[in-house]
C-alpha cells in the first residue's frame, strides 16, 4: 500500500485545515522522495489551495521523450553504465530480449572484462534469447572489446548493439574515465545513440549520488530504474528524475528476461498516491 494514500483525499478540496504538514513531509521523506523535494511539495500544497497531491508530484517529473533513440542508419548503439549490483548486466539482457521480441536483430557486448561472472551471465542470456554475444578475455581492453562488438554488428547488419560495461564506482575516477574512452573508440565505427544509466531504485539517496557522478563523467541520455518498490518507498524515481533532469526510460519489474517496461509517468504517480 502507498504510504501517501491517506493524504490523497485531503487535497481534493480547498479547505486544508485538517492537514498535518509535518506528518506529510515526514511521509514524503519516508517514501524516498528526499527532504528537499518533500518540503517543496508541502510548501506548494500549502500555498496553492486548488493543487492536488497527484498534480504536485507529477509536475516534478520532467517533460521529455522517453522512447529509445534510434540511429538514422543501423546499428543503433546503446552504451549501458552503472555500478556493480545495480542490475546493469541483467538490464542489458532484458533490453536485448525486448528488442528481439519486437523483431529487431541485436548484438550484445560483454565489455566488462574484469568480472567473468558478468560475461558468463550475458552469454547465457544471449543464448537463451537467440542473439549474438561478443566478449573478450579476462583483463582485455574494454574499449577494444566494445569496438569489436560494434564492428561485428555493422558486418551483420544488426539493428541494435548493446554494450555492457564494468561497474563504475564514483570513487574510482580512472574507471569513470574509461567510459569516455569506450565511447570515443566505439564512435570511430558508429555513433552512440543512447547512454543508459542503470540505478537501483531501492538505494534512495545513494542512487542520486551515483547518478550525479555518472552524469558529470558521461553524457547520460536516459535512466533505467531497477528494484523500484512501487507500493511504499516508490518516491525514489521522482527524486532521481527531478534532481538529475534526465528521463527515466525503462524500469525493471522483476527477475525474468521479460520483466522490463517503458516508464509511464501517469501510472507511476497514480500508484505513488494510491489511486
Amino acid at each position: 500500500m502507498s504510504l501517501l494514500s491517506r493524504f490523497t483525499s485531503l487535497f481534493t478540496r480547498e479547505d486544508r485545515a485538517s492537514v498535518d504538514w509535518q506528518d506529510l513531509e515526514a511521509t514524503l521523506i519516508a517514501s524516498d522522495i528526499g527532504p528537499t523535494l518533500a518540503k517543496k511539495i508541502s510548501d506548494r500544497l500549502h500555498d496553492e489551495k486548488k493543487l492536488t497531491l497527484e498534480v504536485a508530484l507529477g509536475e516534478l517529473l520532467i517533460s521529455a521523450d522517453r522512447s529509445l533513440v534510434s540511429a538514422e542508419s543501423p546499428p543503433t548503439v546503446i552504451l549501458v553504465v552503472g555500478v556493480n549490483g545495480s542490475g546493469k548486466t541483467t538490464s542489458v539482457g532484458k533490453l536485448a530480449a525486448r528488442l528481439h521480441a519486437q523483431g529487431a536483430s541485436v548484438v550484445v557486448v560483454a565489455a566488462d572484462t574484469f568480472r567473468a561472472a558478468a560475461r558468463e551471465q550475458l552469454q547465457t542470456w544471449a543464448t537463451r534469447i537467440g542473439v549474438t554475444c561478443v566478449g573478450g578475455k579476462d583483463g582485455a581492453d574494454p574499449a577494444a572489446v566494445a569496438f569489436d562488438g560494434v564492428s561485428q554488428a555493422v558486418d551483420q547488419g544488426a539493428d541494435y548493439v548493446i554494450i555492457d560495461t564494468a561497474g563504475r564506482l564514483q570513487t574510482k575516477e580512472g574507471l569513470m574515465d574509461q567510459l569516455g574512452k569506450i565511447r570515443r573508440v566505439v564512435e570511430k565505427k558508429a555513433p552512440v545513440s543512447e547512454v543508459l544509466l542503470v540505478l537501483d531504485g531501492s538505494t534512495g539517496q545513494n542512487a542520486l549520488s551515483q547518478g550525479a557522478s555518472f552524469t558529470s563523467a558521461v553524457q547520460v541520455t536516459g535512466l533505467v530504474l531497477t528494484k523500484l518498490d512501487g507500493s511504499s518507498k516508490g518516491g525514489a524515481a521522482l527524486a532521481i528524475e527531478a534532481t538529475l533532469g534526465i528521463p527515466i526510460k525503462l524500469i525493471g519489474t522483476g527477475e525474468g528476461l521479460s520483466d522490463i517496461a517503458p516508464f509511464e509517468p501517469d501510472s507511476y504517480i497514480a500508484a505513488l498516491v494510491g489511486r
